[in-house]
C-alpha cells in the first residue's frame, strides 16, 4: 500500500481545502498519510487530524524552533504519550537556516532522541547542512534503540551507508525527481528494500512535473514511480516494500485498518 510517510497537513496552506486534500490522496490510492508536529501549534492539529481512520500523528520540534523548547516542552511530552502519536518528530539540526542557534538545536535535538528512548517511539530526523553533526549525534544517543528514518535524506551514499548501519530507514521525497539531483538518485538505487520510506513533505518540495504548485499527499505516487524507474523495479515493488517498512516502522498495523477509503471517512 501507498503511504506518505511525511506531509504537513496541519499547516495553514491546507486550510481552505484540507477535506479536498485527503480526499485526492485516497483516490491517488495512498492509505495512510503520516502528519508531522514540528512546534506547540502542530503537534496538536497533528493530533486533531489523527483522529480519522488513515491518518497518524508525530510530536516534536523542528530545529528552526529549538529556542522554543523549555517553553513547549512539557505539553510535548504529554501529547507524546496519546495513541495517535507513532513517532517522535521531526527534530534534527538545520544549519542552513540557523533560526535557532546551532548549540540550542543540538540540545533539543538530544531531548528529544532521549524521549523517543523511553517513549518506545522511532525518531523523524530532519537534516539539513548539518551532516556530519547529525550523525555524530545519532550515535552518540544510540538512535538503534529507538530506530527511526533519516527524513527527504540529503546526503550521499557513503552517509546513507552510516545511517543504515544504525539501523535507519531511508526516506525518499520529491527532489528524486528533479533532473539536476544526481545525488539523491544514486541515494534511491542505493537503500536496499527493507529501509526504504517514501514521502512528500507537502506541501514542499514538489516532485516535477509539478513544480510549482503545492505538493499534497497524492503525489508519493510520483515520487514512487521515479523511484521504481530507478530501481528497474515494477511500480507495484516500490509500493508494496515501502508500505510494509512504514507500518512496520510506525506500528500502523497495531489495532487501526489501512484502508484508502478510510482517508475519506
Amino acid at each position: 500500500m501507498l503511504i506518505d510517510t511525511h506531509a504537513h497537513l496541519n499547516g495553514e496552506e491546507f486550510d481552505r481545502d484540507r477535506e479536498a486534500v485527503i480526499g485526492r490522496a485516497a483516490s491517488a490510492g495512498v492509505a495512510a498519510i503520516i502528519d508531522i508536529g514540528s512546534d506547540l501549534d502542530s503537534c496538536r492539529k497533528s493530533l486533531e487530524l489523527a483522529r480519522r481512520p488513515g491518518l497518524y500523528a508525530t510530536v516534536g520540534i523542528h530545529p528552526h524552533s529549538a529556542k522554543s523548547m523549555s517553553a513547549w516542552l512539557k505539553d510535548i511530552e504529554l501529547m507524546a504519550a496519546s495513541p495517535e502519536v507513532v513517532a517522535i518528530g521531526e527534530i534534527g539540526l538545520d544549519y542552513y537556516r540557523n533560526l535557532s542557534e546551532p548549540s540550542a538545536q543540538r540540545e533539543c535535538f538530544v531531548h528529544f532522541l532521549e524521549l523517543a528512548r523511553r517513549s518506545g517511539l522511532p525518531v523523524i530526523i530532519h537534516d539539513r547542512d548539518a551532516h556530519q553533526d547529525t550523525v555524530d549525534l545519532l550515535r552518540l544517543e544510540h538512535v538503534e534503540d529507538s530506530g527511526g528514518v533519516m527524513h527527504c535524506f540529503s546526503g550521499d551514499t557513503e552517509m546513507a551507508r552510516k545511517c543504515l548501519d544504525m539501523g535507519l530507514y531511508i526516506s525518499i521525497a520529491g527532489p528524486v525527481t528533479f533532473k539536476n539531483n544526481a545525488r539523491g538518485q544514486q541515494v534511491a538505487r542505493f537503500v536496499p528494500d527493507d529501509r526504504l520510506l517514501l514521502e512528500t513533505d507537502c506541501p514542499f518540495l514538489t516532485p516535477e512535473p509539478h513544480r510549482g504548485k503545492r505538493n499534497e499527499p497524492a503525489m508519493v505516487q510520483v515520487v514512487a514511480e521515479r523511484v521504481a524507474a530507478l530501481r528497474g523495479v515494477p511500480l507495484g515493488k516500490i509500493v508494496e516494500v515501502t508500505g510494509a517498512n512504514a507500518q512496520r516502522l510506525f506500528g500502523l498495523n497495531k489495532g487501526r485498518r489501512l484502508v484508502a477509503a478510510n482517508l475519506e471517512e
